[in-house]
Order: C-alpha cells, then sequence, then structure tokens
C-alpha cells in the first residue's frame, strides 16, 4: 500500500513525514487556497520536507489541454523529479494526459466516480486514478465498491494505472479499499493518525508501563 498524505499544511506534513511512512503529498486547488500563501513557496515548501526521493502531485489550475500541458512542465522544471500532474477528468484532461506522458513527467487523474472514467483515464496513459471514496457516499454511491470494480479493470486489461483513492471520511473506507486492492491512499493527517489508534492499544501500553513501574520504577532499559 502507498500512503500518501492529502494536505498542503507544513506542521502536518513535516510530522506524518518524520513519524508515518509516507510516499508523498498530494494536493489540489482547494487545498492550496486553504493555506492562503503564495502558491510556489507553499509547494517548493512542501518538496523541501518530503525529498525528491518521494511524490508530489500538483493539480492545473488550466481548463485547456495545451495550458495544462504547459503548467506540468513549469511545475515538474521547479519541482524535480517525482512529480504528478493531477488533471481531473474530461476531454482536454485526456488529451494533456496523453501529450503530458509523451514528454515524460507522471499524470494522475483526479475527480473520478465511475469504472468508466478511470479505465479510459488509465488507456490515455495516467499514472493514477482518484476515485472520490467518500463524496461518492455521500450520493447514496458505494466508494469502495467503485473502487473494487476499478481495481478489477485495471488488472483485466492488463494496465500499470495505480489506483489512488482519495476522499476519506473514516478508516473503514480506507481499511475497505485496502481489502479491495487499492494499490495506494491518499488520506488527511487526522485519517492517517487514526489508523494506528485503538483503545485497546492505550490499554494494553499503561498496562505495560504499570507492570514495569511496580518492579523498576521510573527505570529505563537504558538505566540498567
Amino acid at each position: 500500500m502507498i500512503y500518501i498524505l492529502d494536505t498542503a499544511d507544513i506542521s502536518a506534513i513535516r510530522h506524518c513525514n518524520e513519524f508515518y511512512p509516507i510516499d508523498g503529498v498530494t494536493t489540489n486547488p482547494s487545498i492550496i487556497a486553504k493555506e492562503q500563501g503564495d502558491f510556489w513557496k507553499i509547494v517548493k515548501d512542501i518538496r523541501g520536507v518530503i525529498g525528491d526521493s518521494k511524490m508530489l502531485h500538483v493539480q492545473t489550475t488550466a481548463k485547456k489541454a495545451d495550458a495544462a500541458v504547459k503548467e506540468a512542465l513549469l511545475l515538474k522544471k521547479e519541482l524535480g523529479d517525482n512529480f504528478y500532474i493531477k488533471i481531473p477528468i474530461s476531454e482536454e484532461g485526456l488529451k494533456a494526459t496523453a501529450e503530458i506522458k509523451k514528454l515524460g513527467i507522471g499524470v494522475t487523474v483526479t475527480a473520478v466516480f465511475t469504472p468508466g472514467q478511470a479505465l479510459i483515464a488509465a488507456k490515455a496513459g495516467a499514472d493514477f486514478v482518484a476515485p472520490y471514496v467518500n463524496r461518492l457516499d455521500n450520493i447514496l454511491g458505494d466508494g469502495t465498491n467503485v473502487v473494487a470494480e476499478i481495481v478489477k479493470l485495471l488488472k483485466t486489461y492488463s494496465l500499470d494505472t495505480k489506483v489512488l483513492a482519495a476522499s476519506f471520511k473514516n478508516t473503514e473506507q480506507v481499511h475497505k479499499c485496502a481489502i479491495a486492492g487499492c494499490q495506494s491512499v491518499t488520506v488527511s493527517a487526522d485519517i492517517l493518525k487514526a489508523v494506528i489508534s485503538h483503545p485497546m492499544t492505550d490499554a494494553a501500553v499503561m498496562g505495560f508501563e504499570r507492570d514495569w513501574k511496580s518492579v523498576y520504577g521510573d527505570k529505563t532499559i537504558l538505566d540498567f
């Protein structure tokens, strides 16, 4: 499983990059705008925290394919290796995807809500397709089932495109996507932290500490 952090909050990125095995960061125009800062400073600060070895996904603001290609080239130049341009699914988006892939730049096709959208994006050359799980659930859809169908289709047609599931409200959705064979997820810092949290874990750790202190007090192994 590829775990990616879905935020432009530098403090959250710095924390998660230190403590969790994240593989990169995804952003979109809404996430960037939430930080209310200079665009280039935000994305370059993210790159500075995660380094060149981890993925950075930044979404185009262009509506036309030729402009999206220009944005991809500029972003790639400024942000270096392991960069992926995010492109919403559309006719212009498919055209841009094919052209950008020819230039050797990674592409993540986003705002995916159906298996059909994902399949044609993969055919156009997308490295990742990003279905929105919770947004589908909110309209009486089944987000994790859509993810499962996309995974099956990509395998059926031997396409190398990976599913990057997005838009999560809880860890159960993340778990179901993993069970479905989803190769990657992009989640908020809160969801990432919740993945490792459980009240029984807390109780077990408290028990360990209580029993240790009953015999050894505040000593640690390093004190012996």
